[in-house]
């Protein structure tokens, strides 16, 4: 499966975010609310599994466009952001 090409490496400090990142932001609510692992699902066959490099997260594929749609950003704009703005980060 595509998810398991991931790892994922926690931050000691990924508490931070409960203090930074209000509980009625619209990004967090949205982390909340949709599971966004039907995604996988989706682009399981677009995959190949056992040739090539392993693939950048689906989902944070997705995401990227969400926050792009949402925001009205560019894609330099929504990269840029992502570095600095919290709520992106949680997001992402």
């Amino acid at each position: 499966m595509i998810r398991h090409q991931q790892t994922l490496i926690l931050s000691p400090y990924a508490a931070l975010y409960d203090i930074v990142v209000p509980k009625d932001n619209i990004l967090r609510q949205i982390n909340e609310l949709v599971d966004f692992t039907f995604i996988y699902e989706e682009l399981e066959a677009k995959y190949c599994l056992d040739n090539g490099r392993n693939a950048i997260d689906p989902i944070r594929m997705f995401k990227y466009l969400l926050l792009k749609a949402i925001f009205e950003l560019s894609d330099a704009d929504i990269v840029e952001r992502s570095k600095y703005d919290m709520s992106f980060k949680y997001f992402l």
